[in-house]
């Protein structure tokens, strides 16, 4: 059997090299025919050149496969996106056409949940407000955590079943921490399952410590935590929000973090970019990256091995593990 043409559409070549290093790309070449000229968003002449593709490698800087693209890729089966959401460049006619899409979103989950154990235990800890106070003060007696500081029994609300969200309730197992959840979509046994009590939405924020943010950002899911259900939230809490920015009323919580009333860890922000000057930058405890906590660094590599471990099973028997359907969109990030 001939070995299926295959080609990148990324960014840009140092994108391939961060995603997949030598080993990698030695197994790709040994189970297709891989074309190392990369394909970007705006590269229509490579595109138009490229109508013997029969697996594209997709990623951050892909072009959106809609009907014009489509076109020019009439022998294309599949997609194998080496990133985490694919709705940024699939569209209907993908699926119209039969052709089969994977996501590495399960690989980037991974880093996602790192971040967010870390930043609760660190919020919990008080490190951050203690760090700058320290910082501020130069003073130990005057910087030490506040008294209720500590993770001993504190209760981390989780807001979204998914991938991440099973992996945070998964990473905190063996603390002395209790979880409590929501997702509509689960049933109490579920949530028994994966080890959390499931609970309404002003429960969950009503008794938690620290709440986590891992819903897909939907029509229904917009800004549902807005002022009415900040102000649900214990006096001290702090929000983690490692999902998407437009879960958040930002002027809600602008003001709620500036009555010092909660504290945040964000590293996703409505809008993002943050223009300069906004209130979130000096708002006081507040905790801003710049949407780190998916794949970085080295992380990049986990991705790009578990797109070549698909395509090796999807070249061997047609067998997906990680394929995105059309119905997927609905529920997904």
């Amino acid at each position: 059997m001939t070995a299926a043409r295959t080609r990148f559409a990324l960014e840009s070549t140092t994108r391939v090299t961060e995603l997949f290093d030598r080993q990698s790309l030695d197994r790709l070449r040994r189970v297709v025919a891989l074309d190392e000229h990369v394909i970007d968003r705006d590269d229509r002449h490579s595109l138009a050149t490229a109508a013997d593709t029969e697996i594209l490698i997709t990623g951050w800087g892909a072009p959106r496969l809609d009907a014009e693209v489509l076109q020019t890729l009439p022998n294309l089966r599949a997609v194998f996106h080496a990133a985490g959401s694919v709705k940024n460049i699939v569209s209907p006619t993908l699926w119209d056409r039969g052709i089969r899409v994977s996501s590495s979103a399960d690989a980037n989950s991974v880093p996602v949940a790192e971040y967010t154990l870390a930043m609760i235990l660190l919020s919990a800890k008080d490190a951050f407000a203690s760090a700058e106070a320290f910082r501020r003060t130069r003073q130990l007696p005057l910087s030490r955590p506040r008294a209720g500081a500590g993770a001993y029994g504190i209760t981390v609300g989780i807001i979204g079943a998914s991938r991440i969200g099973r992996r945070v309730i998964e990473l905190l197992r063996p603390f002395d921490i209790s979880t409590v959840l929501y997702d509509p979509s689960l049933s109490t046994a579920d949530a028994a399952a994966l080890g959390s009590t499931l609970v309404a939405l002003p429960d969950l924020l009503r008794v938690s410590d620290i709440v986590s943010l891992h819903a897909p950002s939907l029509p229904e899911t917009y800004r549902m935590l807005g002022a009415t259900e900040l102000a649900t939230m214990r006096d001290g809490a702090t929000l983690i929000n490692t999902a998407r920015g437009a879960l958040v009323d930002t002027d809600a919580l602008v003001g709620e973090l500036a009555s010092e009333r909660l504290r945040a860890v964000l590293d996703v922000t409505d809008p993002e970019p943050l223009p300069i000057g906004h209130p979130l930058f000096s708002a006081p405890g507040v905790i801003l990256t710049p949407h780190i906590a998916g794949s970085v660094g080295n992380e990049l590599r986990r991705m790009g091995a578990q797109t070549v471990g698909e395509i090796e099973r999807f070249t061997a028997s047609g067998i997906l593990d990680f394929e995105v359907h059309h119905r997927d969109l609905a529920v997904i990030a």
